[in-house]
């Protein structure tokens, strides 16, 4: 089944709670939330008490995707805050398999993500201690880019790593993700589609929603 995850980079942060409820009422299974330090990726967003503060508001899974230089500070911190999936950057550390680790012992789903540049195959050896990877789909640090096709050979690499592994790891894409390019995301592989535009600026979210998941699931 295919997930769709609202990112709330995009939405009213002056109604923050209410518009977390509205993407839970129009039946999104995650919420990505986008932590962007400034050094990593050149902008900033929010910390774990922003996600700590709506932690008690929904239901829905975390999906936190964590755009900051040496994770392995951190990742205790956002396990606190109510992260359900710790997602690190493959360029974002030395030693990608001891956070993930470290994201595994606090009880946390583990996530890699890597950026449109990086080849799919650094991923390999991490594939053991992976519950998801997300390729981008556009440059980490900004919400509302254009979806980068030439990322969909990505897409199709990891799909095919996690069919030989023969384990159950989620594959998400992030970036421009809309009623057309989620199709072309899920004849890739893609399962979860991270989705902020074309969701929070819809009048009707769970129309929206239900749209995307729609589009996505008729190429299955």
């Amino acid at each position: 089944m295919c997930k769709i995850s609202p990112s709330v980079l995009a939405c009213d942060f002056s109604h923050l709670a209410d518009e977390v409820k509205s993407v839970e009422a129009g039946g999104a299974e995650y919420l990505h939330l986008d932590v962007m330090d400034g050094v990593f990726v050149p902008n900033i967003s929010f910390g774990p008490c922003v996600i700590h503060s709506i932690r008690a508001q929904s239901a829905m899974v975390f999906d936190v995707h964590l755009m900051i230089t040496d994770p392995i500070r951190y990742v205790g911190v956002f396990a606190e805050a109510g992260a359900d999936i710790i997602t690190i950057h493959y360029e974002s550390c030395d030693d990608p398999a001891a956070v993930l680790r470290e994201i595994h012992r606090l009880g946390k789903k583990a996530a890699i993500s890597i950026k449109p540049a990086t080849p799919a195959s650094v991923l390999k050896p991490f594939l053991s201690d992976l519950d998801m990877i997300l390729v981008m789909t556009v440059e980490p640090g900004f919400g509302g880019q254009s979806f980068m096709p030439e990322t969909m050979a990505s897409v199709r690499a990891v799909r095919q790593m996690i069919k030989e592994s023969g384990r159950v790891i989620e594959l998400e894409v992030d970036g421009g993700i809309n009623a057309q390019t989620v199709v072309t995301a899920s004849e890739a592989g893609a399962d979860v589609f991270v989705a902020g535009s074309s969701v929070f600026r819809a009048s009707d979210r769970g129309e929206a929603i239900h749209n995307l998941r729609h589009a996505a699931e008729s190429v299955k």
